[in-house]
């Protein structure tokens, strides 16, 4: 036979019945706010980094590490540039006050055409200073040199894809040195160079449609026939039909 429970057992019963609820109510709720606090904190978008990812910053612009202001000088030096830092070419830029010059180690009589010549050639391709005097004022004074038309005949076909190279280069100042080395290499070979001209005439056809280019063109055509002899007009005429002969 059962005893009868008394009501304060009964509502004693239920008040720790209810509190034991209450607290593991309170517990599942304290745990999934930690969960979802966990879940906020490990979210890769939370971070301030991976939310500059997300949405750049306009000062992200300047960050070194995305824009290198050094990038154009950290490029691999060309061959020109190389061989100059090594001392592979026997001169070196002097600036003036004036005008710039070059010293040469020795006179440049003595120094070998082969392949010093050929080197500065290329360096007329070059879009940096000092590189882009010393190959031009290079070049232009060792055919200066006594013997220079024995020495530099032999090179030509080496030295005219050279030439030609900076002839079709998109620099304009890189065309203008070229067409000028041109014109001073055919003051030294004359007719020696008419073998080798229609490799380099219809670089300077395409360049005449450019008006700024039509005079210093034209004038180093004729100075090429002038050089070159009768022999230079027709192969001159029968790349460029509209060339105006100095004999006209």
């Amino acid at each position: 036979m059962q005893k009868p429970q008394c009501h304060g057992d009964v509502q004693l019963r239920n008040r720790v019945t209810g509190d034991s609820n209450q607290r593991t109510s309170s517990g599942t709720q304290i745990q999934h706010r930690t969960t979802v606090q966990r879940s906020k904190s490990s979210s890769p978008t939370s971070s301030p980094q991976s939310a500059g990812k997300l949405h750049p910053r306009p000062s992200d612009k300047l960050n070194p590490k995305t824009i290198n202001p050094f990038g154009e000088q950290s490029r691999a030096p060309s061959a020109f540039a190389a061989i100059y830092s090594k001392g592979g070419i026997p001169c070196r830029l002097v600036h003036g006050s004036v005008k710039h010059r070059l010293q040469w180690e020795c006179p440049p009589d003595n120094l070998p055409f082969d392949p010093l010549l050929i080197t500065l050639a290329e360096g007329l391709r070059e879009t940096r200073h000092p590189y882009t005097f010393v190959s031009k004022e290079g070049f232009r004074e060792l055919l200066l040199v006594q013997g220079a038309p024995e020495k530099a005949v032999p090179l030509l076909p080496r030295l005219i894809p050279v030439l030609k190279a900076a002839l079709v280069h998109l620099d304009d100042e890189v065309f203008e040195r070229g067409l000028n080395a041109l014109v001073q290499l055919s003051v030294v070979v004359g007719p020696s160079l008419n073998d080798h001209l229609k490799h380099l005439l219809t670089s300077l056809s395409k360049r005449l449609r450019d008006k700024k280019f039509k005079e210093p063109i034209s004038s180093a055509l004729q100075k090429l026939e002038q050089h070159g002899g009768s022999g230079s007009l027709t192969i001159i005429k029968s790349k460029i039909p509209t060339y105006c002969s100095i004999c006209c």
